[in-house]
């Protein structure tokens, strides 16, 4: 068995698409994964299965909760050492830029190619900067930027299927589930 972390998009965001934690646990489960557990009420679970494709685990479970919710979630997974990875990569950056305003970590289906890698990074400002590691994109945002914007460099729309997280819950979930 191994362990996996997924994160659902755009759940609970505001009265048609909501998805209770508790529910989320019961449709993994029902898609035949184990041990699911949840952290919060925004769409981070975390199960064990046999299955060894990430893409067959996704589409297991956005199968599951489409037929459970009646709308498509889209659904990234990351086995838990692929996550581990991301979380020490984000407390490097941390690292080496002292006094982030806020570090998000946008979580992208497949990764980007080329010509992705070159608009997103290509839309750094004095706001920030976006830093490309495999399918983690970290938005690092200096002092100044438009704080409540959710994307204040204006790169999500360049990284295809994504969910993001602050850093600071990808920090607790590595605590918590790595």
């Amino acid at each position: 068995m191994t362990t996996y972390l997924a994160f659902l998009r755009a759940i609970n965001l505001g009265a048609k698409r909501v998805f209770p934690k508790d529910d989320i646990r019961t449709a993994v489960e029902s898609a035949g994964f184990d041990n699911a557990a949840t952290h919060i009420n925004t769409g981070n679970v975390r199960f064990d299965t046999r299955l060894r494709s990430r893409a067959k685990i996704e589409e297991a479970l956005e199968r599951a909760f489409l037929a459970d919710r009646g709308f498509e979630v889209p659904t990234i997974a990351f086995s838990v050492a692929e996550f581990a990875a991301v979380a020490a990569e984000g407390a490097a950056l941390d690292a080496a830029h002292p006094g982030l305003a806020r570090h998000y970590v946008y979580f992208v289906k497949e990764p980007l190619d080329e010509a992705q890698v070159a608009a997103v990074e290509g839309m750094a400002s004095t706001h920030g900067q976006m830093v490309i590691r495999d399918r983690a994109v970290h938005a690092l945002l200096t002092p100044g930027y438009q704080d409540g914007v959710v994307d204040p460099l204006r790169a999500a729309k360049l990284l295809g299927v994504t969910t993001s997280r602050a850093m600071t819950v990808v920090t607790a979930l590595a605590a918590k589930w790595c």
